[in-house]
């Protein structure tokens, strides 16, 4: 049994190296992408090499075809978010923020999120100006594309110089409008982006303002939530 789910997952990626050296029609890409998404799927991208052609198909391809991609992206870089940052994905990621399209501008800011994991990417991020970007994103009228947004901002925000960068774009107040979102996904991504936040000097003090309004997250319905609450409360009260 396991050789044959080798042999087609060989199978696929032939398909797969394929569609990304030559334009293939939505139909075909649409019925191969389901499964180049696949943890399994996604592992065999990264193996084969296939991370770079991926990264600069997004500069290309329709709007359908780049949903995928970036769908396929977000779980290739659970792998390894190294090979998409030395094709320069974060340039390329930053772009889509701004697409028209909701889909696009969330599951653009979805990657940044993952490709942020490593030091590198919140370097990358950083350098590259994405933080203030993903900042006004925190006012986009989509829920999916502000809980991204924040939970990019989470990752690039652990260094000192993300924080800065974060605090300088004046990311706290959209945040704290955030932790009131009907939208579970929101509330706990901002929670969280404003605790990395109060790491900083600035940030904390500003933050000591509003306790209240993490007080009351502790009734929140999700769990995760009120941990994050708690979390935030204990970072933000901490006295140096």
């Amino acid at each position: 049994e396991k050789t044959t789910h080798k042999h087609r997952a060989g199978i696929n990626f032939n398909l797969g190296s394929q569609f990304l050296s030559v334009d293939r029609s939505i139909k075909c890409i649409s019925t191969l992408c389901p499964f180049l998404s696949t943890p399994a799927g996604a592992a065999g991208i990264v193996e084969n090499g296939l991370v770079p052609s991926l990264v600069h198909k997004l500069k290309t391809e329709l709007d359908e075809i780049q949903e995928l991609i970036l769908d396929t992206l977000a779980n290739c870089l659970l792998v390894d978010a190294f090979s998409a940052l030395v094709a320069g994905a974060v340039p390329i990621l930053k772009d889509r923020l701004a697409h028209e399209s909701v889909a696009i501008r969330s599951k653009a800011a979805r990657v940044l999120l993952v490709i942020s994991v490593p030091l590198e990417g919140k370097n990358t991020v950083w350098s590259e100006e994405v933080i203030p970007v993903l900042v006004k994103l925190l006012e986009d009228s989509h829920p999916e594309v502000c809980a991204n947004a924040a939970g990019a901002l989470t990752n690039a925000t652990i260094t000192t110089q993300g924080k800065y960068a974060a605090l300088s774009a004046d990311a706290i107040p959209p945040l704290l409008k955030l932790v009131n979102s009907e939208t579970t996904k929101v509330r706990l991504n901002a929670i969280k982006a404003l605790t990395t936040l109060a790491e900083a000097p600035e940030g904390r003090e500003t933050l000591l303002n509003h306790v209240g309004l993490f007080q009351k997250q502790l009734n929140d319905p999700s769990e995760a939530v009120i941990r994050a609450a708690k979390i935030a409360i204990r970072v933000i009260e901490w006295k140096p």
